[in-house]
């Protein structure tokens, strides 16, 4: 009887371990029906969350490139480097591996990461060489990770980095022309989608969701081949006269395109580390200075065109100086009866002077207005200097007067070359273009005409005699060409109101070929220290250097056969 209740009672507990079992084989069932039918998405969508990621396709930024499609900047591919905080503090006694290969102090990495522990993302250092990026892979430390990026590269230097500018550690333009098309250039990054193992590897790529779309190249007028020699010979002339600063412009006469545009001191944009920001600024757009005896040509222009005078009506500087008030006007010395010509040619004060004293103020205004003086000259370039040309209305009569040789208004470099062009080809004024363009379209943009083609002839020929033999502008001649210019040597204000007698500005600006003149430039040399400070010797000297390589390279013929051989250097004083 005892034997049989114990097997009654092993039975029963099969049953219920068999039940038990049942239970749970039913329970395990049902939740893998659960799982697999109505949590599917849910789980998919975790599963998703966990390894799937979208990732950022960069695009390139677009090159710049002068208008013979030479690079001026280009973007080449590099790697930054990132980490995963939460992975990387868990291989933190490798952190002096990554700091010898990254030239960095382990402090600083940690300094990175300092409040970002919560973050997925935090980069250490961007933009890194490719052999330096090579090495930082084989080390495999936990949670480090590159990314692709692009970096800027400018193949000219500083021989174009005024111009061109530079970006930013992101690739967004900062100064220059980088600046003002910075929408142009920019691509648009691009993205996929992509399964990541638990280390943060790519191990499948998805889907493209968005292709990177490229930057836009820039075509720009620049030569490249001008804009070497005018930063080669101003670079040059500033250390040889010990000067502060210089700045030159080359401008197409028939287009006002920019050929060329240097400044000094100059910056290399590739390496701007412990740079101040002053060399970064483009002198030559921002920069204003008062032309002195440049604007003569304008002045006597503006005589001709009044009807009052010719080019051989005869204006009396005797004795060499007047008052005007409590203020002289003088000439370096007593030219006499004098023609418009020799008012050029020998840079008189006094018969400029006294032939704007005798045009109506307001004409005499509205002619230098048409020439763009106290506007912006077109070209967009950033933080452009408009310069400054009062209203007629609040002129005294030295005001007036000294206006005539170029005190009492302020250009940059570029705004008088600017001007220039109107005397170098056809009378009109086209804004100022940094990009290629053509003849059609400049004369598109083309205004109304500010002086005649027998005006534009005269004065062209009057500045001619300035690089003759008796003029003041001597050493710009150039062997073969024909050269019509202006010197001007300019006294610097000073704190108390007046003009210093020691600090001076030496400017020439002029045109060739002067029969039918391609090309105008303007060279300014601030405070030469070294004994010579007159245009004549300082800035002719750069301009006669830059055009005669200039007229080679654009295979511009000669159009004065007769003076082939090497020119005198001697030159004059104004």
């Amino acid at each position: 009887m005892s034997k049989q209740n114990d097997t009654q009672s092993h039975n029963k507990r099969l049953y219920v371990v068999a039940g038990l079992m049942s239970v749970a084989a039913l329970v395990l069932l049902l939740r893998a029906f659960d799982l697999h039918i109505f949590s599917k998405d849910f789980l998919q969508e975790e599963g998703a969350a966990r390894h799937l990621r979208t990732v950022t396709l960069n695009a390139h930024r677009g090159m710049i490139v002068d208008r013979h499609g030479e690079s001026l900047a280009i973007s080449t591919p590099v790697d930054s480097v990132w980490v995963n905080p939460s992975e990387f503090e868990s291989a933190r006694e490798r952190w002096p591996e990554l700091a010898r290969v990254l030239e960095m102090k382990v402090p600083a990495i940690a300094g990175k990461l300092r409040n970002r522990t919560e973050r997925e993302f935090v980069y250490i250092d961007r933009r890194i060489n490719p052999a330096r990026a090579a090495r930082v892979k084989a080390l495999d430390i936990p949670g480090v990770y590159l990314q692709r990026e692009y970096r800027r590269y400018y193949p000219a230097g500083e021989v174009t980095g005024h111009i061109v500018g530079f970006t930013n550690i992101d690739d967004k333009g900062q100064e220059g022309l980088e600046l003002a098309y910075d929408d142009w250039l920019s691509g648009k990054n691009g993205s996929k989608r992509v399964i990541k193992d638990r280390l943060g590897h790519i191990v499948e790529d998805v889907e493209r969701l968005k292709a990177p779309q490229p930057g836009k190249e820039l075509v720009l007028s620049i030569d490249r081949r001008i804009q070497y020699l005018a930063y080669r010979e101003l670079k040059a002339a500033v250390q040889a006269h010990g000067a502060h600063s210089g700045a030159a412009v080359v401008l197409d006469a028939r287009t006002a395109e920019v050929l060329a545009m240097v400044n000094q001191p100059a910056f290399n944009p590739n390496n701007r580390s412990g740079l101040r920001g002053q060399l970064y600024r483009n002198r030559a757009v921002t920069d204003v200075f008062e032309p002195g005896s440049t604007i003569k040509p304008f002045t006597i222009a503006a005589a001709l065109k009044s009807g009052r005078y010719q080019p051989d009506t005869v204006v009396d500087t005797s004795p060499g100086f007047y008052t005007l008030g409590e203020h002289m006007v003088k000439d370096v010395r007593n030219y006499g009866p004098i023609d418009l010509a020799t008012v050029i040619q020998k840079s008189s004060n006094v018969g400029a002077s006294r032939i704007a004293l005798s045009l109506n103020p307001g004409q005499f205004w509205e002619t230098f207005a048409l020439l763009g003086f106290g506007a912006p000259t077109g070209s967009g370039y950033p933080g452009e200097s408009h310069g400054t040309l009062h209203d007629y209305g609040s002129w005294s009569a030295f005001e007036q007067a000294t206006m005539s040789f170029g005190y009492g208004l302020s250009v940059t470099p570029l705004q008088l070359a600017h001007a220039y062009t109107v005397l170098a080809h056809d009378g009109r004024l086209r804004p100022v273009s940094f990009l290629r363009i053509d003849r059609e379209q400049a004369d598109e943009r083309s205004g109304d005409a500010v002086f005649t083609p027998a005006t534009l002839s005269a004065v062209r020929g009057m500045m001619e005699g300035v690089v003759s033999a008796g003029g003041t502008g001597k050493r710009a001649r150039i062997a073969g060409y024909r050269v019509a210019g202006k010197t001007g040597t300019v006294k610097k204000p000073n704190a108390a109101g007046g003009y210093a007698e020691d600090r001076y500005i030496a400017v020439f600006a002029g045109m060739v070929p002067a029969s039918a003149p391609r090309l105008v430039m303007v060279v300014m040399v601030d405070e030469p220290s070294r004994g010579e400070y007159y245009g004549g010797r300082v800035a002719a000297p750069v301009f006669a250097r830059v055009m005669s390589g200039a007229l080679r390279l654009l295979d511009i013929p000669p159009d004065d056969i007769n003076n082939l051989v090497d020119v005198d250097a001697a030159g004059g004083h104004a």
